[in-house]
């Protein structure tokens, strides 16, 4: 049986709207630095979907026939393009942002976060109306998420925001990094939110297990040396203890979700890493009852 866990660095889960073959480049600083944000293709998010959401066995095929996709490649290939114009993310959400901002409807959760956050979006796409938004993007570590926290957080001027970040920290995703690093990304997000009159909600960090596979431009590579759980343990209880500390909300989503050795549930994760579609129904459930003025 495949047990592995995939870490989708940069847009498996994502959503990036990008263009393949984009307009001349800006230079600079300038009024408009984003291109115009353009649709995903309907068959690479029904393809994502079907492996990564959808509670299945995820098998080596499954894998081969996504890095053999041409429209998924092709996806694949711009949004790395455009990550490396774009390193925090601040186009992702410009123009989504400017249409709540104009829309009658206010604005009362913000989820923050990665891959975790984004995937979200497609497990459960109802849970994100009525004034709720999400703004994770794929592979971001906390030093992203902090660089355009004002951008997609305080500009909405939302009652809540759910922080969910850390995961790509751990992992390495954008270089080595420190502990102390990423929890003074985490203070600093809760600090500005809370500056801004904004409600905090801290997410532990969900359980992810070693042998990690991760997901490159055109192949993924093994890295069986990579061994997350004690540092994932180390960090969700730092955010347990941070969070009391500073009298904020906390959710344990990694008791939810991990199995006897530490790892996610399999039947609760196709990869290893994201949670499908009962993971994120059981998350769900867990930011419904934590709160009496409840998301939904």
């Amino acid at each position: 049986m495949l047990r592995v866990a995939i870490l989708l660095c940069v847009v498996l889960l994502s959503g990036l709207n990008v263009s393949v073959h984009a307009a001349e480049q800006p230079v600079g600083m300038v009024e408009q630095p984003c291109p115009p944000p353009l649709a995903r293709p309907p068959v690479v998010r029904d393809l994502l979907v079907e492996l990564f959401i959808e509670p299945r066995k995820l098998t080596p095929g499954d894998l081969d026939r996504l890095m053999k996709n041409p429209q998924f490649m092709e996806f694949n290939e711009a949004n790395r393009s455009r990550a490396a114009q774009d390193w925090p993310g601040l186009c992702r959400y410009r123009a989504a942002n400017a249409s709540a901002l104009a829309a009658s409807v206010a604005t009362r959760v913000v989820f923050m976060g990665d891959s975790i956050t984004a995937s979200w979006a497609l497990a459960d796409p109802v849970f994100f109306d009525r004034g709720i938004v999400n703004r994770g993007i794929s592979g971001q570590t906390t030093a992203q998420m902090l660089v355009r926290f004002r951008a997609d957080v305080v500009a909405l001027r939302p009652k809540i925001v759910h922080i969910l970040g850390g995961s790509n920290d751990v992992a390495g995703i954008t270089g080595p990094t420190s502990a102390q690093d990423c929890k003074n990304n985490i203070m600093s997000m809760v600090e500005i939110a809370r500056a801004n009159g904004i409600d905090v909600i801290l997410g532990s960090l969900p359980p992810a297990v070693g042998d990690v596979l991760l997901a490159s431009s055109a192949a993924f590579t093994r890295r069986p040396g990579f061994e997350p759980t004690t540092t994932i343990k180390e960090l969700n209880a730092w955010l347990r203890d941070y969070s009391a500390q500073q009298r904020i909300a906390f959710i344990d989503y990694y008791t939810a979700l991990a199995g006897p050795a530490a790892e996610l549930r399999s039947d609760l994760g196709n990869d290893g890493v994201h949670p499908n579609r009962k993971g994120y129904t059981i998350m769900r459930r867990l930011v419904e009852e934590k709160f009496s003025d409840r998301p939904r």
